[in-house]
């Protein structure tokens, strides 16, 4: 690793697996090495992977085999700008596996971490200089799972 500060994410014998599919879904991302352990540990023995080196859209991770400890809860997601509707699509489809969890764009995964699926349109649109179309903006996506950028656009352009 070559970045200063890498985010760790702690798995319970999944960080490969789960690194392997965050990477396949993410443009600029990879698998930069596995390491395995030269001993055995408390969630683990001599060889398993301890942990796993990857890159998403250029920012280092880092994924521990730590063991079932810790979960992961809502305190901590990542947030994924998208360009457009298909995008947003796409990771949402991917990336959503507790359909129940599902709010405002936001999505949990199946190793339970969470991601905000957030098109950069929406950004755009909450941060309107016009304080009744924000707010209109906002009404809008609260009211949504998954966010609707051609609904939140109509939203905004609506008059009251």
């Amino acid at each position: 690793m070559t970045d200063k500060i890498a985010i760790c994410l702690w798995f319970d014998g999944v960080a490969e697996e789960a690194a392997t599919f965050y990477t396949s879904l993410i443009p600029d991302s990879r698998v930069d090495a596995v390491h395995r352990t030269p001993a055995d540990f408390p969630s683990g023995k001599q060889g398993d992977v301890l942990t796993v080196e990857f890159t998403l859209a250029g920012r280092a991770y880092l994924g521990l085999n730590g063991g079932p400890l810790f979960k992961f809860n809502e305190a901590i997601s990542l947030q994924v700008y998208t360009e457009d509707q298909a995008e947003s699509d796409r990771l949402t489809e991917a990336l959503s596996a507790v359909p129940e969890a599902e709010q405002c764009g936001w999505v949990k995964d199946r190793y339970g971490l969470s991601w905000q699926i957030t098109p950069r349109r929406l950004v755009q649109l909450l941060a309107d200089p016009d304080p009744a179309k924000a707010q209109r903006v906002m009404q809008a996506m609260m009211e949504m799972k998954r966010i609707d950028i051609a609904a939140v656009e109509a939203a905004a352009e609506s008059v009251a």
